[in-house]
């Protein structure tokens, strides 16, 4: 499954062939039609793989169920930045990837990388309704709406972070998106 991510990250689903995933796994291709009926399904597997990755790593933004939602959302932004400064090639999202090469053309991977892309929102905009409950806010504003600016902030930022080769971008725009969430809001007391 990693080789599938890593080779369909770098290179797209169009130009990743069987034979390319058989040689970067060490499988024979036996092997690999014994798992898997097509690439499509190694692809879908790899997608749902990334998923489940992706929640299980920003879990730890609510770890603490009785930690403030304004400071969950804060670790959720620390942990979209450490994902920019922890490898050695651009942030990049299979999701986000394959929604864009395939969704036009393929509308089951369209519905898998949307169910995906909304779980996230989801978690965002209980966040941002949770605080909301919490604390006072400034104006009228739409949590799920947010959620999805948020959502197509962070893989928008991606994509181009990936073409202009400038993940420093990325970290600013998650800055900007941070400080947009906290302006939803009046401004905590600082503890002294």
């Amino acid at each position: 499954m990693t080789a599938t991510q890593t080779m369909m990250l770098r290179q797209g689903y169009a130009t990743t062939t069987v034979d390319a995933i058989c040689a970067a796994a060490g499988l024979t291709k036996g092997s690999f039609f014994h798992h898997f009926a097509s690439k499509e399904a190694i692809c879908r597997a790899a997608i749902d793989g990334w998923g489940v990755m992706g929640q299980r790593l920003y879990a730890a933004a609510w770890a603490d169920p009785a930690a403030d939602p304004l400071d969950q959302l804060d670790a959720l932004f620390a942990i979209m930045k450490s994902f920019t400064t922890t490898r050695d090639e651009p942030c990049l999202c299979m999701v986000g990837m394959m929604a864009q090469e395939l969704a036009l053309q393929n509308p089951a991977i369209a519905a898998q990388c949307t169910g995906h892309l909304g779980e996230w929102t989801a978690m965002v905009v209980r966040l941002l309704t949770e605080a909301r409950a919490r604390h006072e806010s400034i104006g009228s504003w739409n949590a799920e709406e947010i959620g999805w600016l948020l959502n197509s902030i962070w893989q928008g930022s991606m994509l181009i972070a990936k073409t202009r080769h400038t993940p420093e971008m990325l970290v600013r725009n998650i800055d900007l998106a941070q400080a947009y969430v906290q302006g939803l809001f009046m401004p905590r007391p600082v503890a002294t």
